[in-house]
């Protein structure tokens, strides 16, 4: 789901990028906590933030507040070569319109390359107009990694996206 709203033109951010670790697990539940109500994010326990964290990139402001994250969950034995799904995409309200969301997409984007997979992954509940402008096409459920598509909820009404690398 787009977790940001359209605002007008703003001075972009001064967030830096980089990969999480498990001391950034309670900012990321808080962050993430901020959407669950929404429905904008799913659900997610705070162990999930610990136990998952070298999944994560965050954007992180000077004042080193989190200004939005991104997991990158790798799926190495896909039939059709490794791919990548992206996933709990979130923006503090604050941060949002000012390229957080994009530094952090053009980063999961990078390293998805560099580990040489073949395409990138998401769902969302909304336009998905941030991961279009990224190359991000809507594609049939059944070309994503079966694991992960086996869990999204039906009842969202998800639309699958995907970008290919290779």
């Amino acid at each position: 789901m787009t977790t940001a709203l359209p605002r007008p033109a703003v001075q972009l951010s001064t967030a830096s990028v980089r990969q999480a670790s498990v001391l950034d697990a309670a900012a990321l539940h808080a962050l993430s906590r901020q959407f669950f109500h929404c429905g904008a994010l799913r659900e997610r326990p705070r162990g999930h933030y610990a136990a998952e964290a070298a999944d994560f990139l965050v954007a992180e402001l000077p004042t080193d507040v989190l200004a939005g994250c991104l997991g990158l969950r790798i799926h190495p034995d896909e039939p059709r070569g490794p791919a990548a799904v992206l996933y709990n995409f979130c923006v503090s309200p604050a941060s949002q319109g000012r390229g957080v969301g994009s530094a952090l997409l053009r980063s999961a984007l990078a390293q998805a390359a560099a580990r040489s997979l073949r395409a990138v992954f998401t769902a969302t509940t909304g336009g998905g107009e941030l991961f279009l402008r990224h190359g991000f096409t809507p594609i049939a459920p059944e070309l994503a990694p079966l694991a992960w598509v086996n869990a999204l909820d039906p009842r969202r009404g998800s639309t699958v996206l995907a970008r290919t690398l290779l």
